[in-house]
């Protein structure tokens, strides 16, 4: 662990910088970096990563060819040549220590309803020592904490003594295409640590995630004589309902699990986006539901979406009109493995120990029924990944918001972590 010493010049410097970290967090989210508009965002992170001088990288996903790569997710109806990626480089002059990737996603969903926020969703305002903002929990903390961890060393008069990456990425709330390109890009160090919102604690694995479109046809005819045609929108509840019972049948099997079994009903199933219909006094003819489904870990991606495709099967057959008209299921966006980082790797004992070290309690784990980048890192590229950051509430919901006293004391753990993991050198 850092020594005493070391533990409080960096506990004074992340101090001394705070008032500008909020502000700075405060910045970051007024940018609505919605999917395909994250580019005035990045684009200021990385002039502040140079003004750092760190070394950085800027370049768009349609720039990296990685749809032959595990882990990559299909897409459509996105322009991946503005979906901006930064990666910034701290260069050690001589590898003492060892090397470390740190990423946090820029990207946000969508607000919904701005009245039915307290605050405007992109207007930070802070109250009771909370930050309100779309994306300020999830996860433009955890981004704030990265980079103010490296400046802590900084204002402490010290620096990795092993090679930093420094990475920003989007894409993570719908593909995770921005982390696969950074590797695909050729980044590699010894371990990463993303700073998701997780309270302090370790994230030991996720859930799988699928993402797909039902996409239903139907006989229009006029609403006076409705039931000579057939109602797609209708018909796609059908197969939502279908869905619904596979989901309850895989939770079933989850009590088994061996890392899932405590959580109830973890796969969650969310007919998300309902397209169709193009008069209200005709029978629709169309409809497109846009989907989501978890899948437990050790759970194949195919044999997950055959389950999919079966159960569509099996409400498009007792359908007149589907059974002989089939729905199509389009597999877009996520098509992500379940994870679990298995205990004890060197990396997990170096935070650990810093956590207690900063906090005086022992670092608890938890198993999340959402997904994130570690999987990438870790499952692919064999690259230990933790996944471990501040505290907040709301994430995708109103009034989303992050609990700036947890965030301070993250950003002192994660810079203790850097100086231990990395080693330090003076400046």
């Amino acid at each position: 662990m850092p020594d005493a010493a070391t533990l409080a010049a960096l506990e004074k410097a992340v101090d001394a910088n705070w008032e500008k970290q909020v502000a700075w967090l405060q910045s970051l989210v007024r940018f609505p970096s919605l999917r395909g508009k994250e580019g005035p965002c990045q684009d200021w992170i990385a002039r502040e990563f140079a003004g750092r001088g760190w070394s950085v990288d800027r370049y768009t996903l349609d720039q990296v060819p990685m749809d032959h790569l595990p882990g990559f997710s299909p897409v459509m109806d996105t322009d991946y040549s503005q979906a901006v990626q930064v990666v910034a480089t701290v260069r050690a002059p001589a590898q003492t220590g060892r090397s470390l990737i740190l990423q946090g996603h820029v990207d946000v969903v969508p607000p919904g309803p701005a009245e039915m926020w307290t605050h405007p969703p992109f207007d930070p305002v802070i109250r009771d020592g909370w930050m309100n903002g779309r994306g300020a929990h999830d996860m433009k903390q955890g981004v704030s904490a990265m980079v103010f961890a490296m400046d802590a060393l900084r204002t402490a008069g010290l620096a990795p003594a092993a090679d930093v990456y420094v990475q920003t990425v989007t894409e993570e709330e719908c593909t995770g295409n921005g982390a696969l390109s950074t590797l695909a890009r050729g980044y590699r160090a010894d371990a990463c640590l993303i700073p998701e919102p997780s309270a302090e604690q370790l994230t030991r694995g996720h859930v799988g995630v699928m993402w797909f479109r039902l996409r239903v046809r139907g006989v229009p005819v006029h609403v006076a004589v409705a039931q000579t045609g057939s109602n797609a929108i209708m018909a796609a509840y059908a197969l939502i309902q279908e869905i619904y019972g596979l989901t309850a049948e895989i939770n079933a099997k989850a009590k088994d699990h061996p890392w899932f079994k405590d959580i109830p009903d973890p796969v969650k199933f969310n007919p998300g986006v309902i397209r169709g219909g193009d008069w209200g006094s005709s029978t629709p003819a169309w409809c497109e539901v846009d989907c989501r489904i978890g899948l437990l870990e050790g759970t194949r991606l195919e044999d997950a979406r055959r389950q999919v495709e079966e159960a569509v099967a099996r409400a498009s057959a007792k359908d007149a009109f589907l059974s002989n008209n089939k729905p199509e299921v389009i597999w877009n966006g996520f098509q992500a493995d379940g994870f679990i980082l298995q205990p004890d790797s060197a990396a997990e004992r170096v935070l650990a120990t810093v956590h207690k070290q900063v906090t005086g309690e022992e670092m608890e784990a938890r198993v999340s029924t959402g997904v994130n980048d570690t999987r990438f890192y870790d499952l692919y590229y064999n690259i230990r990944g933790l996944c471990y950051g501040p505290k907040g509430e709301g994430a995708h919901a109103f009034d989303e918001r992050a609990h700036l006293p947890t965030l301070k004391r993250n950003t002192l753990t994660i810079a203790a972590f850097i100086a231990e993991w990395c080693g330090t050198r003076a400046v």
